[in-house]
């Protein structure tokens, strides 16, 4: 089976769909597939042993169409697989419409589309429901949608049956994976790796992975931090990634707001920030944490990579209830979930893990046996029987 990879974002771009599709098609290429990616030029410079990097397409707008086909034409995959988030290809509808352009070649593989989120992309000054029309219609000229978390699949669902019109095609539950693996640099010593950023034995140490969007609640975990310091606690956050991505510029104002909220509370010496760093330093900094706390302001969810990465890496994880209930995650025992927007339950959550070790020991081994159900090659085989049974 020969498959291509589309994404407007991909190593070394800074990105968690860039992550997600160069670890699917690691797997994927492990289980015999043919893969090769198509991506931004920006891309440029890494090579993977076992599949194939086009990074050809300087702007994700129409003539990002052409050389599409022109792919297409060279290498003849049987599946062209779409990696969706609105922000990766720089808000622009080309991508949305391009699985309606491939419609006209005479020969012409299957076309999916995974979404990543349904984040509705830029058209013109109060487009409005037309935004999110343009996200149905991507999905309904598809052979196949794939959604990676239950809010989506309930979502999408929704959005198919009032298009009367177009008959809608399936939708696929496959979630995503964690993009980092634990595995420290060699020779990694937690107590010198939490020295390096002046954290004491006895510190509580928090840390918050990902980038920083309006969606991460990250003014609620600045706010509790304020708390908890005025309250005598030893607390340090370490800010673990990259601040902003290479993909969504409304990342930056995001950040400077948060430093500006940082420097207004005087926390300063209080947070860290590693920046983009290497894999295994991420892991490491991870593994340096005693909580994670990742206060998402649209509730937590299993299409979030922060989340997996946190609970493969065994952390205790602070988070926020979800907006439909997700069967795998059970407060208490896997996770501790807080109300979004609320800096005290996040403090007060802090102290009652810091106060109980053993409390901090089950959510911790709760989510290491969860990350396991959330494995690439597992992640990766679903994916080809999907393509199999279009096929």
């Amino acid at each position: 089976m020969k498959v291509c990879l589309v994404t407007g974002e991909f190593p070394p771009m800074e990105g968690g769909v860039g992550d997600y599709t160069k670890e699917l098609a690691t797997a994927m290429a492990a289980q015999g597939a043919k893969v090769c990616v198509l991506t931004s030029r920006e891309a440029r410079g890494a090579e993977f042993p076992s599949f194939k990097v086009f990074p050809v397409v300087e702007r994700w707008g129409w003539r990002s169409w052409g050389e599409v086909v022109k792919l297409i034409g060279r290498e003849r995959p049987d599946v062209l697989h779409i990696q969706y988030q609105a922000a990766a290809y720089k808000m622009h509808p080309a991508i949305n419409l391009l699985p309606w352009r491939l419609k006209l070649l005479r020969s012409r593989p299957l076309v999916i589309t995974t979404f990543h989120d349904l984040r509705v992309p830029y058209l013109f000054p109060k487009a409005g429901i037309l935004r999110e029309w343009v996200i149905t219609l991507m999905g309904l000229g598809c052979d196949a949608v794939i959604v990676t978390n239950v809010e989506d699949l309930l979502k999408l669902r929704r959005r198919f049956e009032s298009c009367r019109l177009l008959s809608p095609p399936p939708i696929h539950h496959i979630p995503i994976g964690s993009n980092i693996k634990p595995t420290p640099p060699s020779g990694y010593n937690r107590d010198a790796w939490r020295a390096r950023w002046g954290v004491a034995k006895e510190d509580i140490l928090l840390c918050h992975f990902g980038f920083l969007n309006q969606t991460k609640g990250v003014e609620a975990l600045v706010k509790a931090l304020y708390w908890l310091v005025e309250a005598g606690y030893p607390v340090k956050l370490l800010m673990v990634g990259g601040e902003t991505g290479s993909s969504d510029p409304t990342n930056l104002e995001y950040a400077r707001k948060i430093k500006a909220l940082i420097e207004d509370l005087g926390l300063e010496e209080r947070v860290k920030w590693t920046g983009y760093t290497s894999p295994e330093e991420v892991s490491a900094n991870l593994m340096a944490s005693d909580i994670c706390v990742l206060p998402y302001r649209d509730g937590v969810s299993l299409r979030r990579g922060s989340l997996h990465a946190a609970l493969i890496h065994g952390l205790p994880v602070i988070s926020t209830y979800p907006r439909v209930p997700i069967k795998e995650l059970e407060d208490g025992e896997n996770i501790k979930l807080v109300p979004p927007d609320s800096p005290e339950s996040i403090a007060q959550a802090v102290i009652e893990l810091s106060n109980k070790p053993e409390l901090r020991q089950r959510l911790g081994d709760g989510a290491r046996k969860l990350s396991a159900l959330f494995g690439w090659e597992g992640i990766a085989e679903e994916t080809l029987k999907l393509y199999r049974e279009l096929a």
